[in-house]
Protein backbone atom coordinates (compact mmCIF):
# COMPACT_ATOMS: atom_id res chain seq x y z
CA UNK A 1 0.00 0.00 0.00
CA UNK A 2 2.68 2.52 1.01
CA UNK A 3 5.59 0.76 -0.71
CA UNK A 4 5.38 3.06 -3.74
CA UNK A 5 4.91 6.33 -1.80
CA UNK A 6 8.35 7.87 -1.14
CA UNK A 7 6.97 10.42 1.33
CA UNK A 8 5.40 7.69 3.45
CA UNK A 9 8.48 5.51 3.23
CA UNK A 10 10.63 8.41 4.42
CA UNK A 11 8.22 9.22 7.25
CA UNK A 12 7.70 5.67 8.44
CA UNK A 13 11.12 4.12 8.00
CA UNK A 14 13.60 6.99 8.22
CA UNK A 15 12.25 10.10 9.95
CA UNK A 16 10.43 8.37 12.80
CA UNK A 17 13.23 5.92 13.68
CA UNK A 18 15.85 8.71 13.58
CA UNK A 19 13.64 10.81 15.84
CA UNK A 20 13.21 8.01 18.38
CA UNK A 21 16.93 7.24 18.39
CA UNK A 22 17.76 10.93 18.88
CA UNK A 23 15.36 11.11 21.84
CA UNK A 24 17.04 8.12 23.43
CA UNK A 25 20.50 9.57 22.77
CA UNK A 26 19.40 12.81 24.46
CA UNK A 27 18.32 10.84 27.52
CA UNK A 28 21.77 9.21 27.59
CA UNK A 29 23.31 12.69 27.63
CA UNK A 30 21.06 13.72 30.51
CA UNK A 31 22.02 10.61 32.43
CA UNK A 32 25.73 11.22 31.82
CA UNK A 33 25.47 14.75 33.27
CA UNK A 34 23.58 13.65 36.40
CA UNK A 35 20.57 15.74 35.54
CA UNK A 36 18.91 14.68 38.78
CA UNK A 37 21.50 16.56 40.87
CA UNK A 38 21.96 19.57 38.57
CA UNK A 39 18.81 20.90 36.93
CA UNK A 40 16.65 18.29 38.64
CA UNK A 41 12.97 17.72 38.18
CA UNK A 42 12.34 21.10 36.57
CA UNK A 43 14.26 20.08 33.46
CA UNK A 44 12.64 16.65 33.48
CA UNK A 45 9.21 18.31 33.56
CA UNK A 46 10.26 20.39 30.56
CA UNK A 47 11.28 17.17 28.77
CA UNK A 48 7.90 15.62 29.53
CA UNK A 49 6.20 18.73 28.13
CA UNK A 50 8.25 18.46 24.93
CA UNK A 51 7.39 14.76 24.68
CA UNK A 52 3.69 15.64 24.81
CA UNK A 53 4.12 18.50 22.34
CA UNK A 54 5.50 16.08 19.77
CA UNK A 55 3.83 12.85 20.89
CA UNK A 56 0.29 14.13 20.44
CA UNK A 57 0.80 15.22 16.81
CA UNK A 58 2.58 11.93 16.12
CA UNK A 59 -0.37 9.95 17.48
CA UNK A 60 -2.72 12.11 15.41
CA UNK A 61 -0.73 11.31 12.26
CA UNK A 62 -0.68 7.61 13.06
CA UNK A 63 -4.37 7.23 13.77
CA UNK A 64 -6.36 10.15 12.34
CA UNK A 65 -7.30 11.36 8.90
CA UNK A 66 -4.85 14.19 8.23
CA UNK A 67 -6.96 17.21 7.35
CA UNK A 68 -6.76 20.95 8.00
CA UNK A 69 -7.51 20.50 11.70
CA UNK A 70 -4.76 17.92 12.21
CA UNK A 71 -2.28 19.96 10.17
CA UNK A 72 -3.06 23.11 12.20
CA UNK A 73 -2.66 21.10 15.42
CA UNK A 74 0.72 19.81 14.23
CA UNK A 75 1.93 23.28 13.24
CA UNK A 76 0.89 24.88 16.55
CA UNK A 77 2.49 22.14 18.63
CA UNK A 78 5.65 22.23 16.51
CA UNK A 79 6.10 25.92 17.35
CA UNK A 80 5.24 25.25 21.02
CA UNK A 81 7.91 22.53 21.01
CA UNK A 82 10.46 24.92 19.52
CA UNK A 83 9.75 27.50 22.24
CA UNK A 84 9.93 24.83 24.93
CA UNK A 85 13.22 23.51 23.49
CA UNK A 86 14.71 27.00 23.76
CA UNK A 87 13.49 27.24 27.36
CA UNK A 88 14.94 23.77 28.07
CA UNK A 89 18.44 24.58 26.85
CA UNK A 90 18.40 28.06 28.38
CA UNK A 91 17.63 26.48 31.73
CA UNK A 92 19.94 23.46 31.35
CA UNK A 93 23.07 25.52 30.70
CA UNK A 94 22.59 27.35 34.02
CA UNK A 95 23.44 24.24 36.04
CA UNK A 96 24.95 21.48 33.91
CA UNK A 97 27.26 21.03 30.98
CA UNK A 98 25.44 20.66 27.67
CA UNK A 99 28.13 19.03 25.55
CA UNK A 100 28.62 19.53 21.82
CA UNK A 101 27.26 16.00 21.32
CA UNK A 102 24.10 16.84 23.24
CA UNK A 103 23.76 20.09 21.30
CA UNK A 104 24.06 18.15 18.04
CA UNK A 105 21.41 15.69 19.23
CA UNK A 106 19.17 18.67 20.01
CA UNK A 107 19.59 19.74 16.39
CA UNK A 108 18.08 16.43 15.34
CA UNK A 109 15.30 16.77 17.90
CA UNK A 110 14.38 20.14 16.42
CA UNK A 111 14.84 19.45 12.71
CA UNK A 112 13.45 15.91 12.48
CA UNK A 113 9.98 17.05 13.65
CA UNK A 114 10.16 19.82 11.04
CA UNK A 115 11.04 17.25 8.38
CA UNK A 116 8.11 15.10 9.52
CA UNK A 117 5.74 18.06 9.49
CA UNK A 118 6.83 19.12 6.00
CA UNK A 119 6.43 15.57 4.67
CA UNK A 120 2.96 15.33 6.19
CA UNK A 121 1.99 18.71 4.73
CA UNK A 122 3.32 17.75 1.30
CA UNK A 123 1.27 14.52 1.38
CA UNK A 124 -1.84 16.50 2.29
CA UNK A 125 -1.16 19.67 0.31
CA UNK A 126 -4.82 20.43 -0.60
CA UNK A 127 -5.81 20.43 3.09
CA UNK A 128 -2.81 22.59 3.97
CA UNK A 129 -3.84 25.13 1.32
CA UNK A 130 -7.46 24.91 2.46
CA UNK A 131 -6.38 25.77 6.01
CA UNK A 132 -5.46 29.22 4.68
CA UNK A 133 -8.44 29.55 2.34
CA UNK A 134 -6.62 28.53 -0.83
CA UNK A 135 -6.90 25.58 -3.18
CA UNK A 136 -9.77 23.66 -4.68
CA UNK A 137 -11.15 21.82 -1.69
CA UNK A 138 -12.76 23.01 1.52
CA UNK A 139 -10.87 22.77 4.79
CA UNK A 140 -11.97 19.78 6.86
CA UNK A 141 -11.95 20.20 10.62
CA UNK A 142 -13.34 16.89 11.83
CA UNK A 143 -11.61 14.23 13.90
CA UNK A 144 -11.96 10.86 12.24
CA UNK A 145 -9.89 7.72 11.95
CA UNK A 146 -7.66 7.22 8.94
CA UNK A 147 -9.36 5.72 5.91
CA UNK A 148 -6.04 3.98 5.14
CA UNK A 149 -4.86 2.64 8.52
CA UNK A 150 -1.20 1.87 8.91
CA UNK A 151 -0.36 -1.83 9.23
CA UNK A 152 -0.93 -3.19 12.74
CA UNK A 153 2.63 -4.54 12.85
CA UNK A 154 4.04 -1.11 12.10
CA UNK A 155 1.85 0.56 14.74
CA UNK A 156 2.93 -2.06 17.27
CA UNK A 157 6.60 -1.52 16.41
CA UNK A 158 6.29 2.29 16.66
CA UNK A 159 4.39 2.22 19.94
CA UNK A 160 6.91 -0.28 21.33
CA UNK A 161 9.77 1.95 20.19
CA UNK A 162 8.14 4.95 21.85
CA UNK A 163 7.64 2.99 25.05
CA UNK A 164 11.16 1.53 25.24
CA UNK A 165 13.17 4.43 23.80
CA UNK A 166 11.21 7.39 25.20
CA UNK A 167 8.66 6.62 27.90
CA UNK A 168 10.74 4.23 30.04
CA UNK A 169 13.98 6.25 29.86
CA UNK A 170 12.26 9.53 30.71
CA UNK A 171 10.30 7.88 33.52
CA UNK A 172 13.64 6.62 34.81
CA UNK A 173 14.94 10.20 34.59
CA UNK A 174 11.90 11.38 36.54
CA UNK A 175 12.41 8.71 39.22
CA UNK A 176 16.09 9.65 39.59
CA UNK A 177 15.10 13.31 39.92
CA UNK A 178 12.38 12.52 42.42
CA UNK A 179 14.78 10.46 44.51
CA UNK A 180 17.43 13.20 44.40
CA UNK A 181 14.89 15.89 45.34
CA UNK A 182 13.87 13.90 48.43
CA UNK A 183 17.52 13.81 49.41
CA UNK A 184 17.83 17.57 48.91
CA UNK A 185 20.56 17.21 46.28
CA UNK A 186 18.82 18.91 43.39
CA UNK A 187 19.06 22.49 42.21
CA UNK A 188 15.58 23.44 41.17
Amino acid sequence: MYHSDPQMLLLLYFVLPVWLIAGFADWLCHRATDIETTTGLKETYIHILMFLEMGLPLLAALFLDVNSLVIAFMIVLFFCHEATALWDVSYAVTARRVSPIEQHIHSFLEMVPLMALLLVISRHWPQFLALFGFGDEPARFELKQRDDPLPAGYITAVLSGIFFLEVLPYLEEYWRGKKASKGGSRRG
